[in-house]
């Protein structure tokens, strides 16, 4: 059995978003292809088959004009299939220009075209000026009927246009061709630029990498370079590929990864991440991930893969189109047949005409085109933010959330912690009571653990001098170690009532750790932890979307807990969890929730891993460089700021109302020139205006999700 491969191809010369619907639609019907993904809005095409060679066949078959460049050229060498080679721009110009001056011509001459000796070179000129500006649309029709398809966009406007001739309304004919073709490339210019956009969002990714050598530098390409080689960073370079500072000290703006310009400093020892612009000095540094691991990459295949993820919205589209345009063709075929037959004194010329009409405005382009761009707009715009939304169904999700929760440590607050004051009981000394808790954490990787490390240390003790046996982890509660020969425990107000040692401590305004030796109660640290500057601004924008319930989950005690939720002007909170109580909660919160809304989770993407997974929008914050959070997450906020998920929520919000602009702007206009049409209010030349003027509309309406360049 052939093994299961996936490639990634670059898509050239597809302009029509129709064309890539039923590309895709395609491929999926083939055996042994397990998942396809084509995006016309960055014109490429992901595919996981057992058989590349039959897909590339199928292709061939569909879209024959169509070429297929493999992005991996190493694996595969580039295929060009048939035809479409010999298309040039300034052709289509040059035919173009023929086919108007010589429809202005039948405008300027037209009565005496219509004189008995006068009709021939009308039929003559008129056919010129047809063929000359609908040649690629009769041939894209020719082989559409070949493939026994009857429904594609351009075999409809031949139709139209060959039956306006057949009723001789030659000029409309010709005018109606001119029109169609001159929004087609308002169209393809609209579209053009909004591609542009989208991969100028993409165009991060470093282009080269000076490593160091014996002979000097070598100009590589960042996935040609070794983990372990040093490489120069030049001020004004993008870096490379991730690594360690080994020599220089610069500052570095991270914008392409997280949308923040503020620049910070580096120095010998500090990490930097591939894409981050070296601003002030040179740089020596060590690799210490292959490019296909840097944090650049793993951004741009989450980007570019978002299409793969398509919206209910996307989806029904889609299907929508499948059906809507069969169903004008027979409504346009009933249009036409039916009162003549039917109706007494009902010519076959009127009723011919108006179904003529029809087929025109049956194209549904406007919709094909305008929702994926916008979607994907939407994304591209969040990217550029430092927001990686891995789909257009989580665009819909996010724009749904009626609920957020928050985990506290490291999402609200700064979780970073400090010794902020010690307290003592039953006759041992501040100080021994730090010794002993700084013994006990010794092996412990918790801020909290280390920020006791570390105040012990700054009055001058030694924890290497101390005798530990016997460390253990206590799950969600804190530890347990042999210290000097006593059994100390250090923890949180769970482990005191685990352990039953009596206590009557709650300290409103931080966290409390507490300190048992011997199983007496020795005291305890009130460690301070601030709010992040972004939590209330965060709070205030989400309940400005339209959020209604903001919820906070934590592992800290009620005391600290409740001093949070106060400030912040939380709706409801809960304290003393365990990871696996975090999920039992969420659970509950999202059986209350019942079906208002969805229901957000915003952690740090390890800890809150399962909650996250669990969650109708799972959000890792601060997850620059973190596999984990960007595994698990369906949104990854790049920067550790909550003001960030607002952030996520209003555009989510914006795109899906541009999405929703777009096809009731579509529906309602070819809903009313479906019935103008079949009532005779209509003619074909404002049939085209209306179709591919609302084409180009909601294409540029679209664009609007990008937002503005920063």
């Amino acid at each position: 059995m052939a093994t299961v491969t996936t490639e990634r191809f670059r898509i050239n010369n597809l302009d029509c978003a129709a064309c890539a619907s039923k590309i895709e639609n395609n491929l999926r019907k083939l055996d042994g292809v397990e998942t396809v993904s084509l995006s016309f809005a960055t014109l490429t095409l992901a595919v996981k088959a057992r058989d590349m060679e039959l897909v590339l066949e199928t292709v061939r078959r569909i879209e024959p004009g169509v070429t297929l460049i493999p992005e991996n050229e190493d694996k595969l060498k580039p295929v060009a299939l048939d035809h479409g080679a010999d298309y040039r721009p300034w052709k289509a110009l040059l035919y173009f220009g023929a086919s108007a001056t010589l429809f202005l011509l039948l405008l300027a001459f037209e009565d005496r075209f219509h004189t008995p000796s006068g009709v021939w070179l009308e039929y003559v000129v008129t056919f010129t000026a047809y063929l000359l500006a609908g040649w690629n649309v009769i041939s894209g029709a020719a082989r559409t009927i070949r493939r026994g398809e009857f429904f594609d966009e351009n075999v409809l406007m031949v139709i139209a246009t060959g039956g306006a001739m057949a009723i001789h309304a030659l000029t409309e004919a010709v005018g109606v061709m001119i029109f169609f073709k001159i929004g087609e490339m308002l169209q393809d210019l609209a579209v053009s630029k909004s591609r542009g956009s989208i991969r100028a969002l993409l165009a991060a990714q470093p282009d080269h990498a000076n490593v160091q050598s014996e002979s000097g530098l070598k100009l590589m390409r960042p996935d040609q370079v070794n983990v372990g080689a040093m490489i120069l960073v030049k001020p004004g370079e993008k870096i490379p590929l991730d690594g360690v500072v080994i020599t220089g000290d610069s500052q570095v703006n991270s914008a392409p990864l997280t949308g923040e310009s503020m620049p910070a400093g580096v120095r010998p020892g500090d990490a930097v991440m591939a894409g981050a612009i070296n601003l002030t000095a040179a740089l020596s540094v060590r690799v210490t991930k292959p490019f296909q691991e840097s944090s650049i990459a793993k951004i741009l295949a989450l980007v570019e893969n978002a299409a793969a993820r398509k919206a209910e919205t996307e989806k029904f589209i889609t299907t929508f189109a499948r059906y809507y345009t069969p169903v004008v063709v027979l409504i346009a075929a009933a249009v036409a047949l039916v009162p003549p037959l039917l109706v007494a004194g009902a010519a076959f010329q009127t009723w011919i005409y108006r179904a003529l009409v029809l087929l025109v405005i049956s194209c549904p382009c406007a919709l094909v085109v305008s929702i994926p761009l916008g979607y994907f707009g939407g994304i591209g715009r969040a990217s550029r933010r430092g927001i990686l939304i891995k789909g257009s169904n989580f665009i819909d999700a996010l724009s749904q959330v009626k609920t957020v929760v928050f985990d506290k440590t490291g999402t609200l607050t700064r979780g970073v912690f400090e010794v902020g004051q010690v307290v003592s009981f039953n006759g041992y000394s501040e100080q021994k009571l730090l010794e002993y808790a700084a013994a006990a954490e010794l092996h412990s990787d918790h801020p909290i653990a280390k920020s006791i490390i570390r105040a012990y240390t700054e009055q001058g003790g030694d924890v290497a001098a101390i005798t530990v046996h016997d460390h253990r982890m206590l799950a969600g509660s804190g530890v347990k170690a042999i210290v000097n020969g006593s059994m100390v425990l250090v923890g949180n107000d769970a482990l005191l009532h685990r352990e039953n040692i009596d206590h009557d401590q709650c300290v409103a305004d931080g966290t409390t750790v507490h300190v048992v030796i011997n199983g007496k109660y020795a005291g305890y640290f009130l460690m301070g932890d601030q709010l992040k500057p972004e939590a209330p601004e965060a709070v205030a924008r989400l309940r400005e979307s339209g959020v209604e319930r903001i919820v906070m989950l934590t592992g800290d005690n009620a005391c600290a807990a409740e001093h949070v939720a106060e400030h912040l002007n939380l709706d409801a909170f809960h304290a003393g969890l365990l990871p696996e109580d975090k999920v039992r909660v969420f659970e509950e919160i999202v059986a209350r929730n019942g079906n208002n809304g969805k229901v957000a989770y915003v952690g740090d993407g390890i800890n809150d891993a399962p909650v996250i997974a669990r969650a109708d929008v799972g959000v890792a914050m601060g997850a620059l460089g973190s596999d984990a959070a960007i595994e698990t997450a369906d949104v990854v906020l790049m920067t550790d700021s909550p003001a960030k998920m607002a952030e996520a929520v209003a555009i989510a919000r914006e795109t899906r109302r541009i999405v929703w602009q777009n096809i009731f702007l579509a529906l309602t206009v070819k809903g009313l020139f479906v019935a103008f049409g079949a009532f005779g209010l209509a003619t074909m030349w404002e049939a085209v205006f209306a179709d591919m003027g609302t084409a180009l509309a909601a294409v540029v309406n679209s664009t609007r999700a990008l937002g503005k360049n920063r």
